[in-house]
């Protein structure tokens, strides 16, 4: 295991694996554990254990970005993609370096409230609000900004839809709802129905009230359409909060942004003489107009400390045989959430086993597959940092690209692989949105399987990892995993085993690496991937995303088109 150096080092030379004579990777099915500098360029069981094992073992104390274990891990990762004979991705460095910014509002002396004719309805923080700011500033206040019910604060031109046409919301808060009108009413042919579209998403909502000139953005919770809790709001949006770090006058960000409780909303619209019901009814309707909640007010100040922290994304490339500068890429999210105060004799160690050493391991994998037998076009093999404070490290990449979009070809998302048998099925997050899903259904066809949609489409989990970043500039992305029809014991297991992860050890210190693991499934999807990324790296095809797919014009644009 390598020793931890600092951040600006790159790795030390090291020799090339004797490689023999190049061909094309086979599963294997070894059931022990590879050693240090004894993988294969076959997709092996023994590989993906020997580098999950190494990547969830203590010594990297939970992968935390800019924590000394991140810095490990990320150097380990690093010496691997030299190892196996990866070519350094970013400026010579297999490191490009990712500035982050730590925010950390001081809750004793900073507060936000609604004033309704000038009185406070006196707000319990985390109760009944949860607030912050992205600006790197140590005081921010809003003081009596008008509130506006927005609807669900969507600018959408290809859906025709624009919720903010007519009223101009500069200086002022704006109320909207989470998801977007096709979850509310999956019959009427709006948007994409049930399935949430990136328009849904709460990140892009504070985004688009930024860039309309709002002050402050409040977000009403609602446990369906959020498809979590509040406790997930409450435990996600307080303490240190990390972004990218930006030079002065980058970006565009709300002085404050902040979720409500769907109590509050409700007693909010009763005191604007509004219809709560009548009104989200109405936000989901083409003919929806924004509706000023008269003697509302919100007033906030908030204190924060900040700093700046150092992390990076580990970037590794095979250059393409005869088109070098069309590139497919793979990605994965290498941190985790590293250490947390405990009582004493808990386990405070957050391994991430699952998330996402798997994932990260299974790039490795398949970059160590593609070196051996380089393709057409390069292959880009990109572990980001920060996917668990807000998907930083891709969001990173996507403003600064290595590549240009206009010649990056497409890319494999990889995040959090279960540990079971093999399935039937493959079930793409984001089903219906781009055409390479063509080559992975010809691809599961191959391997006997077949392709399904996510289950729980209105959840919005194509939105929720990191590939969202490179779609968002156009570049068509597959995001998906084996499905729970495994071939022993049917939809029942497999069901059982994705629920037992997500209650007991998804983002806990149980997501641990054992030597029990059925890895059989995790081999055979990971050859998939690797075979849908050789059909793309050899090919002349440009895949494009789904006719009325919210990322097509932009890639049309891209292309020329």
């Amino acid at each position: 295991m390598a020793a931890c150096t600092p951040a600006d080092e790159a790795p030390e030379e090291a020799a090339a694996p004797e490689t023999g004579e190049a061909a094309a990777p086979e599963m294997t099915g070894e059931t022990e554990t590879a050693q240090a500098g004894e993988t294969s360029f076959d997709i092996a069981e023994s590989d993906l254990r020997w580098r999950i094992s190494t990547l969830a073992d203590d010594e990297f104390e939970g992968r935390a970005p800019a924590m000394p274990g991140g810095i490990a891990a990320s150097q380990w990762i690093a010496d691997e993609m030299e190892r196996i004979g990866l070519e350094p991705g970013y400026e010579g460095s297999y490191f490009q370096p990712v500035p982050l910014l730590e925010v950390t509002l001081d809750e004793a002396t900073s507060s936000f409230d609604i004033m309704h004719d000038g009185e406070p309805m006196g707000l319990t923080t985390n109760e009944d609000v949860v607030f912050w700011t992205k600006r790197a500033a140590d005081e921010v206040t809003v003081e009596d900004s008008e509130l506006v019910f927005v609807g669900y604060g969507v600018v959408a031109p290809e859906y025709d839809w624009n919720d903010y046409e007519g009223v101009d919301v500069e200086g002022k808060t704006v109320v909207m709802l989470v998801n977007d009108p096709g979850y509310a009413d999956p019959d009427s042919g709006l948007f994409n129905g049930n399935a949430m579209t990136y328009y849904g998403r709460w990140t892009y909502k504070y985004e688009e009230a930024a860039r309309q000139g709002a002050d402050g953005v409040i977000l009403i919770h609602q446990t369906a359409p959020a498809s979590y809790g509040w406790n997930v709001v409450s435990g996600s949006w307080t303490g240190a909060q990390l972004d990218l770090a930006r030079e002065p006058g980058e970006g565009t960000f709300a002085a404050v942004e902040s979720w409500v409780t769907e109590d509050v909303a409700r007693q909010l619209f009763d005191m604007s003489g509004l219809d709560f019901e009548g009104l989200t009814a109405a936000a989901a309707q083409p003919d929806f107009e924004a509706v000023p909640m008269e003697g509302l007010t919100a007033s906030a100040t908030l204190h924060n400390s900040t700093r700046t922290l150092d992390s990076r994304n580990v970037v590794g490339v095979v250059p393409g045989t005869e088109r070098p500068d069309e590139y497919v890429i793979y990605t994965a999210h290498w941190d985790h959430i590293g250490i947390r105060d405990v009582p004493e004799g808990e386990d405070g160690l957050y391994n991430g086993a699952v998330d996402n050493a798997t994932g990260t391991a299974a790039i490795l994998e398949i970059g160590e597959a593609f070196a051996a037998n380089p393709p057409a076009r390069s292959v880009m093999i990109l572990a980001v940092t920060a996917e668990e404070s807000g998907l930083l490290g891709s969001a990173y990449y996507g403003e600064n690209p290595i590549v240009p979009y206009d010649q990056t070809v497409g890319g494999i998302n990889i995040d959090a692989m279960l540990p079971t048998g093999r399935s039937r099925d493959i079930v793409v997050v984001g089903h219906g949105a781009s055409e390479l899903e063509d080559v992975l259904e010809t691809v599961a066809e191959e391997q006997d399987r077949h392709i399904v949609p996510d289950p729980n489409p209105e959840a919005g989990y194509f939105y929720r990892s990191d590939h969202i970043s490179l779609a968002k500039h156009g570049v068509p992305m597959l995001y998906a995993d084996g499905g729970e029809d495994l071939r022993e014991g049917g939809v029942e297991a497999g069901q059982a085993m994705a629920e037992d992860y997500r209650e007991h050890r998804y983002h806990g210190p149980a997501d641990e690496y054992s030597e029990d693991w059925e890895m059989s499934g995790m081999v055979e999807n990971t050859e998939l991937f690797y075979e849908v990324g050789s059909r793309l790296a050899n090919s002349g095809d440009w895949p494009n995303w789904y006719e009325g797919n919210e990322f097509r014009a932009l890639r049309d644009e891209q292309m020329g088109e």
